[in-house]
């Protein structure tokens, strides 16, 4: 079994809820979001993020907008919609539900 495919299903299994939560606070681009992911050890890559971006925005839990930029060409910044602040909320919920789960289970394990 390959250990590094397993952590990287588990990285993209919890990819959608970061995104979602770095754009709770304000709207930004991809290069915002993926320096985030990256200064979390989130290890990302460009092409796993866009297409989740677009799918995101594709399923109406995101909007997007152009803003020009001093520093070369038009960027565009993400932000949630009121859909996406929902769904937000519910997978809060549903990750502290199954984070504490998973304390549970691998605490009793270790103890055994």
């Amino acid at each position: 079994m390959n250990i590094e495919n397993t952590k990287a299903q588990m990285r993209k299994g919890v990819l959608e809820f970061c995104i979602l939560s770095i754009l709770k606070e304000k709207d930004a681009y991809t290069s915002e979001i993926l320096d985030t992911l990256k200064n979390a050890k989130m290890l990302v890559v460009e092409g796993t993020v866009y297409p989740l971006l677009t799918r995101l925005k594709n399923d109406g839990l995101l909007s997007y907008r152009w803003e020009e930029s001093t520093s070369g060409p038009p960027r565009k910044y993400y932000g949630l919609t009121d859909e996406g602040k929902e769904f937000l909320k519910e997978l809060s919920i549903t990750w502290t539900e199954l984070s504490d789960a998973v304390n549970v289970i691998t605490s009793q394990n270790s103890q055994s």
